[in-house]
């Protein structure tokens, strides 16, 4: 009077079970990975700004007082004269 066992899953019914059951929590896992990386990427992709250049530091300090004009030139010709050399 065991009429319920007639309709045990075989082998391929566990294998299909399994397969299921792995494929349901890889799309649940993409999809929440899919949310955070496209509630996260504006703030991510924005560039980072470009290291200050030698003559925008020497603008920098002449505009905060550091240094005078003179010594702006100065410093700026030294600059753009290129490589020192020694004798």
């Amino acid at each position: 009077m065991m009429f319920w066992y007639d309709h045990d899953v075989g082998g391929w019914g566990w294998f299909a079970m399994s397969a299921g059951m792995i494929l349901f929590w890889a799309l649940v896992i993409t999809v929440v990975v899919l949310c955070v990386r496209a509630l996260d990427g504006p703030r991510r992709h924005t560039p980072t700004p470009a290291p200050p250049t030698p003559d925008g530091i020497l603008r920098e300090r002449l505009a905060r007082g550091e240094i005078d004009e003179e010594e702006y030139r100065r410093r700026l010709s030294a600059l753009h004269a290129g490589p020192l050399t020694r004798p």
